[in-house]
């Protein structure tokens, strides 16, 4: 599903302007980014949680020469659905 698809249907089931709905998505997903940005934790309701998790680092091995190499940590986004929805993704999208 593109964009423009995912904000037509968007705007056909809340019943606002696709251009409203762009907006609020946008809204949405910058409001969340700032959270992201100061380490807080987004939990959409009946959807799932998304959180900053920080990887530590470790030593990685490069296959085709064998070497060595040291993976400095970093920062990365989680997310972890919701459990009904992680029921419905495993038995195909049935309920």
């Amino acid at each position: 599903m593109t964009n423009k698809d995912f904000i037509l249907e968007l705007a056909e089931q809340t019943g606002y302007s696709p251009e409203d709905t762009q907006k609020m998505v946008n809204v949405i997903v910058e409001t969340m980014g700032d959270n992201f940005q100061e380490d807080n934790v987004v939990l959409v309701p009946a959807f799932g949680t998304f959180e900053v998790k920080k990887k530590m680092e470790r030593v990685m091995v490069n296959p085709s020469t064998g070497q060595r190499m040291l993976v400095p940590p970093k920062l990365v986004l989680n997310f972890k659905p919701n459990v009904n929805w992680k029921e419905r993704v495993k038995n195909g999208g049935a309920e």
